[in-house]
């Protein structure tokens, strides 16, 4: 394979686009830079720190794909700044942001602590705000981008023991919306990926017993694959997607339909 160009079967070419993901050191995140340098991207993966990116980013390099790392985190405004003047000078422009970083903190709303509440709203919305931020003032200047928000079918429906979590990603749907009507003019797109149960490290702790439950929530009987989210961030990412804009598409087996 060329270098640049994108994996054979690859619906999209992102060819010669940067793409800026966070949270790129596993699951979701994992995946969706992986794929979106098969298409042919130059991938900027954002983690807490280097070595957990390593497996990401070799596995980029292994496929002929063209990869860099950055630690940072996403939380903290200088950080990001940093983060992002660095890959603008390394790559002149950055085409494509995946805004991906989050945790969880779980517990009932009534014995849950401010620490949990402000660690996962700053990772997953401030986070979220921070980057877009200082992206998108790259991608008015180039008059072209495309952000992707991932948010959650927690955001969509609550979740018990979730609260912190679930208001997080609602806002993460309520800003891009916004932001995406800010944006338009410039030829920039924002939209929202929300997945719904899918098989990753933090899903994989479940209880047996709770999968098989959550499966029979699914209309389609499983769970699914990061895969399948990284499928509709590329799409979205390409020039296909350019009359789509302010959307919150979710990818879950069919559980919030």
């Amino acid at each position: 394979m060329a270098e640049g160009a994108p994996a054979p079967g690859c619906r999209v070419d992102l060819t010669g686009q940067v793409a800026l993901v966070t949270g790129a050191s596993r699951g979701i995140g994992r995946a969706i830079a992986i794929r979106l340098a098969a298409c042919g991207a130059t991938v900027a993966g954002i983690a807490r720190t280097l070595p957990a990116l390593e497996g990401t980013l070799q596995a980029i390099r292994d496929a002929g794909g063209t990869a860099e790392g950055w630690a940072a985190n996403v939380a903290n405004p200088a950080d990001v700044q940093r983060v992002v003047d660095e890959v603008e000078a390394k790559f002149p422009k950055i085409h494509v942001l995946v805004n991906n970083a989050g945790l969880t903190r779980d517990g009932l709303m009534l014995r849950m602590e401010d620490a949990a509440w402000d660690e996962v709203i700053d990772t997953n919305l401030k986070g979220t705000f921070l980057f877009s931020r200082a992206v998108g003032a790259i991608m008015m200047r180039g008059r072209y981008g495309r952000i992707i928000n991932i948010s959650s079918v927690s955001g969509l429906m609550g979740n018990p023991g979730q609260a912190n979590y679930s208001a997080s990603k609602a806002g993460v749907i309520g800003f891009s919306r916004t932001i995406a009507r800010e944006l338009a003019s410039r030829n920039i797109t924002v939209n929202v990926v929300a997945p719904g149960f899918i098989t990753t490290d933090m899903t994989d702790v479940l209880p047996d017993k709770i999968k098989a439950e959550v499966k029979e929530r699914v209309p389609v009987r499983r769970l699914g694959a990061p895969e399948d989210i990284a499928d509709l961030v590329c799409y979205l990412s390409g020039p296909g997607a350019s009359y789509i804009t302010g959307q919150v598409i979710a990818v879950d087996g069919g559980m919030t339909a």
